[in-house]
């Protein structure tokens, strides 16, 4: 598995005006990403459709929202449109892989973004961000912050998502080093800031001593920090989270946010579409490995002024 650097992220970010003059090519290139009401999913695709018009595409965005069905109706769409390529955020792990196989046995090659698939040798690239890594560089700021001891509750993302799991488990082999750290309870609320606040409501009534909470994303972050203002309870509760959204960055510099880990989906998005216009044009990976990782970044108070654009982090 390719492991992309910080360096190599921003000498991604510098070749991006330059691609925008090879504007030779034509053809489709299909947008599918979750639900653009969350700006993580929105830059996604705001991101790659830029780019791949900026290469000569046209390009369209569409939306499943965690639905396979709705997914597999899209991809269905995207070959009656003879689309030239795919790139795609899929909905599930596992129930993505047929949706991603029909679209190869169509002739059209795809390429995922954000989120894995259980079946590799199918899309011809993955691209990710370093979850892993991501997770132990929150988790080791946010114990830092809250002393390694207190009691606290972790909010789950999207059972069907790997992300969640690796998020979580990244989460787990750094606090387990600090057995003051008691772990009150862990409640799924599938990446959503609605379902981030009212299952902190339901935690802040069931115990008055929680003092930390950790979340898989920014939006379910952002929800807790919401029940707990609302409940009077905000004060000295180490909030971390993870993404790296606008919203997060201004909950940063208000203080209520402790941090958040950037995912760099401006890079990766962009990268994707590069890659499927040198397939394209080659019939060959610009990248031999299909699983490739981008390094996550930290957004805290002390570099929050070096956010310059969504999940953009200036050097």
């Amino acid at each position: 598995m390719t492991k992309i650097t910080k360096r190599a992220l921003l000498a991604a970010v510098a070749t991006l005006p330059l691609m925008a003059g090879s504007a030779w090519a034509e053809g489709l290139i299909s947008i599918i990403v979750n639900d653009p009401a969350n700006p993580y999913w929105f830059t996604e695709g705001e991101v790659a459709k830029a780019t791949a018009e900026g290469l000569g595409y046209e390009a369209t965005v569409a939306a499943h929202k965690g639905d396979t069905n709705t997914e597999s109706t899209l991809i269905d769409t995207a070959i009656t449109n003879q689309a030239a390529a795919i790139i795609l955020d899929p909905a599930n792990a596992d129930g993505s892989i047929g949706a991603v196989r029909k679209a190869i046995d169509a002739g059209i090659p795809v390429f995922l973004v954000n989120a894995e698939i259980n079946e590799s040798g199918l899309a011809i690239a993955q691209l990710v961000s370093n979850n892993a890594q991501g997770a132990a560089l929150g988790a080791m700021q946010w114990v830092d912050l809250t002393g390694g001891e207190g009691n606290y509750v972790e909010f789950f993302g999207h059972p069907a998502d790997n992300n969640a799991a690796t998020r979580s488990n990244g989460y787990e082999t750094v606090i387990s080093q600090y057995p003051d750290m008691v772990k009150l309870a862990e409640e799924v609320a599938n990446w959503d800031r609605t379902m981030g606040y009212t299952k902190m409501q339901s935690l802040i009534q069931a115990n008055d001593t929680i003092n930390a909470v950790i979340a898989g994303n920014d939006e379910m972050a952002l929800g807790a920090i919401a029940a707990l203002k609302e409940a009077g309870r905000m004060d000295g509760v180490v909030v971390g989270g993870f993404d790296g959204s606008p919203d997060a960055a201004d909950a940063i510099r208000s203080g209520e946010l402790a941090y958040s880990v950037l995912q760099p989906v401006a890079i990766f998005s962009a990268e994707a579409v590069r890659q499927a216009d040198h397939f394209i044009k080659t019939g060959e990976r610009l990248v031999a490995e299909e699983k490739q990782l981008f390094d996550c970044l930290m957004i805290t108070p002390e570099n929050v002024d070096k956010y310059s654009a969504p999940f953009t982090l200036s050097e």
